[in-house]
């Protein structure tokens, strides 16, 4: 599907955006696991969250989903509840959904073939497979497992000590989660803090955790002798990668100005406010309260004036997702913008680092690739281009905001991915756009 979008005259409004994505996917797992019902509210209704949603159906867990799709009911199972699916459970495009559940999957004692979607099966997988396989998990699968499809045999899993060669979310969920199963404590240490959804949650349903000076400990008693944990209610904030876009948007588009309401502020997530905080930006953040175990608040945005600046070291795991609308915000800064320790981007829905620059160049910016970055040069008046999203969300979506800006017409080829993770986003920002037409959208983004 294509999406085109033409200059906008400014932005001015009030908005909401879609529940966290990486909350969502954790609180069907946690749920499913705890032993009773929960209920989720605020629930991210996009293709990757119910991809999560439909493994654990395939392993007997009863979930309801109301008639928005934003509510769930959840019926845990318990720790040793779950039942051998009758096929392969399928998870898309959702490298989440895939990575964690490796992890339950491998306390569980049966046999189970897990795959996703072309982009999937190119995502590496090893960094995940090790660590399991010294816990005791069977994992194969295509070169040596490090690709989807892989078969999974779990079970009488053993703790282990395992240092993170680099700072990852889904590494550390993943063997949080498998160390449920394992007897003994699993520690776990990483290089740098990484987004920590996983031990709010641990926090959240009351499972016994420790985390000191970036060494995660668990102990539980082996999956068999214990039901599970108590259930617990989850209500999600927004997810402040969706509110990027909007946020740059707001700061870059003359005559702008925006608030969006009850925005995830986890501080493992909210790089992207200091990173444009020390560009020049105009945010002030109001309303901060904490529920279900996460904060969130209020994001105004006005229109600034940016400079460029140095993005690297331990601020990278806390933005890796929003580099692409980063990188947007950096063709209209005073100067260079150097980003710096960012390899991860290489192994996402797409090789960010060389989407984005390929994305900058058609525009007409400056952007030279790095092997762990991209060093862009600004300010520049973009051009409008036809734009391939390679099949990944955020350099759609990303591309559209530059639209807004650009000279002429921008046309996005591609674009039935945002629907995987953000719902609604030509909604939002038709919502706000003072004149119109000014993006064509198709009917299913």
């Amino acid at each position: 599907m294509q999406l085109k979008v033409s200059p906008s005259a400014g932005l001015k409004g009030e908005i909401e955006v879609p529940g966290d994505k990486s909350i969502s996917h954790r609180s069907v797992m946690f749920s499913a696991l705890s032993d009773g019902k929960n209920t989720i509210t605020n629930f991210l209704p996009s293709e990757d969250c119910f991809r999560t949603v439909e493994c654990f159906r395939a392993m007997g867990v009863k979930v309801n989903i109301s008639p928005d799709k934003k509510s769930l009911a959840v019926f845990g199972e318990g720790l040793g509840g779950l039942k051998e699916p009758k096929d392969i459970l399928y998870v898309g495009n959702s490298g989440t959904t895939i990575r964690l559940m490796l992890g339950i999957l491998a306390g569980q004692p049966f046999q189970t073939m897990i795959t996703g979607d072309e982009s999937i099966k190119r995502r590496p997988m090893k960094r995940v497979v090790d660590p399991l396989r010294k816990m005791g998990a069977i994992i194969t699968g295509k070169q040596d497992g490090n690709f989807a499809p892989l078969e999974v045999r779990g079970g009488n899993l053993s703790a282990i000590e395992y240092t993170l060669p680099v700072a990852s979310a889904q590494v550390k969920s993943a063997l949080m989660l498998a160390a449920l199963f394992a007897k003994g404590t699993t520690k776990i240490i990483e290089p740098l803090p990484s987004r920590d959804h996983t031990e709010r949650m641990f926090g959240h349903f009351g499972i016994p955790f420790t985390k000191e000076n970036n060494i995660i400990s668990v102990q539980t008693p082996h999956a068999a002798s214990v039901p599970g944990f108590l259930p617990a209610n989850i209500e999600i904030p927004g997810d402040i990668s969706s509110a990027s876009f909007f946020i740059v948007a707001g700061i870059i588009i003359p005559d702008s100005e925006i608030l969006i309401k009850n925005v995830g502020l986890n501080p493992t997530r909210t790089g992207i406010i200091d990173v444009l905080c020390a560009m020049g930006a105009n945010i002030a953040i109001s309303n901060e309260k904490t529920l279900s175990g996460e904060p969130r608040g209020d994001i105004r945005i006005k229109t600034s004036k940016l400079k460029g600046i140095t993005i690297g070291g331990e601020i990278i795991p806390r933005l890796i997702d929003e580099i692409p609308i980063i990188a947007i915000a950096a063709t209209q800064a005073e100067g260079q913008t150097v980003i710096l320790d960012a390899k991860e981007l290489r192994v996402k829905e797409s090789d960010r680092v060389s989407t984005i620059c390929d994305m900058l160049k058609k525009m007409g910016a400056k952007a030279k690739e790095t092997p762990d970055g991209m060093i862009i040069e600004g300010p520049c008046r973009l051009k409008g281009a036809e734009i391939e999203s390679r099949g990944d969300h955020r350099i759609a979506m990303s591309a559209a905001i530059a639209g807004l800006i650009a000279k002429d017409e921008m046309v996005i080829e591609d674009t039935e991915c945002i629907k995987t993770s953000f719902p609604g986003f030509d909604i939002l920002l038709s919502n706000l756009l003072r004149r119109q037409p000014t993006a064509e959208f198709g009917d299913t983004v």
